[in-house]
């Protein structure tokens, strides 16, 4: 028996920064992402032999183990660990003895939320082999304790809900880990659009978003009046952002997508670099209306909003670029588990 499990990687949209504590906890916060056809994945193989091996095929680790109640956290595949752990802790009581074989479609740093987006897989394929009683919020719930709980992980909270739900959703963040989940019915054609549009350009670099976090973090706390307002308009564009899509006023994306960009630059140090800022003024003057960072900042992948055909200039400016374009659909399911 092989139990399997995908979940889908995400694009913030807008409000991204506003779901990490203690922002949402003190004024709530707001989000628009959707998940797009690239995958976390993973697939349980029962062992009977008293062994746990661990394979990342993506970064090509394995680590093999005796199996025990728990596995030690030490640089070594951890969130696959951290997962083993909280689901013995939580509802086995007992050593399990397994393969667990993983791999995301997008690297680590890349702004698309692969490492939350893998957890939410494994505690899908977990919750698959042991018929475990958790419903959607249950697994974005446990995935986040995990990662930002168990294993310390900086980050926010928007991409295990967002790999759980699927498709496009309006999230908002409350204090006392309330989050509520809004999916948006938006017009196949709309979508279609948004699609031919949007262009995904990795920037062969990756970031550690932790350190960005890190100093965001830094200025709600001690209320850094430029970053707290910034913030605060993040929120709003997220607002605006589901009342164009939902309306069908396309035209307001790039707008919105830039003013987004101008206030994200203001919550820390590190969002942007001269690499990001030249390529994307460069985009701008190709036909681009507006872009972003996705995720953190620092690296990883961008995104511009390209009307009227302008995406086919813009792609052959930025192949000139180091890095790669990353042809994408939304795609609407999350997370999917299955046995074979």
């Amino acid at each position: 028996m092989i139990i399997r499990s995908r979940a889908p990687l995400r694009i913030g949209l807008a409000g991204g920064g506003t779901d990490v504590s203690p922002y949402s906890d003190l004024y709530g916060g707001a989000i628009l992402n959707a998940t797009i056809n690239s995958f976390a994945s993973a697939s349980i193989i029962p062992r009977d032999d008293n062994k746990i091996i661990l394979y990342a095929r993506d970064g090509n680790k394995m680590v093999e183990l005796t199996s025990a109640p728990e596995l030690e956290i030490n640089g070594e595949l951890d969130l696959l660990k951290g997962v083993y752990n909280r689901i013995v802790k939580d509802f086995i009581k007992k050593p399990l003895s397994f393969e667990l074989h993983t791999h995301v479609d997008a690297p680590p740093g890349s702004g698309l939320g692969s490492s939350s987006t893998l957890v939410v897989a494994i505690v899908g394929a977990f919750a698959e082999w042991l018929q475990l009683p958790l419903g959607e919020y249950d697994i974005a719930h446990l995935a986040f304790e995990i990662e930002r709980i168990d294993l310390n992980m900086a980050g926010g909270k928007q991409d295990q809900y967002a790999a759980t739900f699927g498709g496009f959703n309006f999230m908002e963040f409350y204090g006392g880990d309330k989050v509520i989940v809004n999916p948006l019915r938006i017009k196949e054609r709309f979508v279609y659009e948004l699609e031919t549009n949007l262009v995904l350009f990795h920037t062969a670099t990756s970031r550690n978003s932790s350190t960005i976090i890190a100093e965001q973090t830094k200025n709600i706390t001690s209320k850094q009046e430029k970053s707290l307002e910034a913030t605060h308009q993040l929120k709003q564009q997220a607002v605006l952002m589901k009342e164009a899509l939902l309306r069908g006023e396309i035209h307001r994306i790039g707008d919105i997508l830039d003013q987004s960009w101008k206030f994200k630059k203001q919550m820390a140090d590190g969002i942007t670099n001269p690499m990001i800022d030249a390529i994307y003024e460069e985009m701008i003057g190709a036909g681009a209306t507006g872009g972003k960072i996705s995720g953190a900042g620092g690296g990883g992948f961008m995104m511009f909003y390209c009307p009227n055909n302008a995406h086919f200039n813009v792609k052959k400016i930025l192949a000139k670029h180091e890095g790669s374009i990353k042809e994408f659909l939304f795609t609407e399911r999350g997370l999917q588990t299955w046995k074979i």
